[in-house]
């Protein structure tokens, strides 16, 4: 069991809640695998290096990868208050999200299934020292 109320558990959970600023996207129709190609690319890289890269990439998870990266840059600019020139890439994953399950009609009365997977995007940023 817990030490603790319920709510000293949460005060203390709460209180070391990190500071980086960062921006998540929740079922974002990619595939986890077509999406870490290009999140492999960008990882630890200066956000001006990392939004050159995104918009020069033909892959179609590269469009909505630099649009989350732009929401990270302003979450960072205006509720932290950091300079967007400083910031570079500290972390960036992706994570399986719900599959959706549809049928393919085959020959002879059989059904194939295809599944439309989805993924949970987050890019957490730093700033240079």
């Amino acid at each position: 069991m817990a030490k603790g109320h319920r709510s000293q558990i949460k005060r203390e959970r709460n209180a070391n809640k990190d500071t980086r600023p960062s921006a998540k996207l929740s079922y974002a129709r990619i595939s986890v695998q077509k999406a870490c190609f290009v999140l492999d690319a960008i990882r630890g890289k200066d956000v001006q290096s990392a939004l050159g890269i995104l918009a020069y990439n033909p892959r179609y998870a590269s469009s909505v990868i630099e649009k989350l990266l732009k929401s990270a840059i302003a979450n960072a600019e205006n509720n932290n208050g950091m300079n967007p020139e400083n910031l570079y890439i500290e972390e960036c994953y992706a994570n399986q999200g719900p599959i959706m399950k549809r049928i393919r009609p085959r020959a002879q009365g059989r059904a194939y299934r295809i599944e439309k997977r989805m993924c949970n995007l987050t890019i957490v940023l730093n700033e240079k020292k």
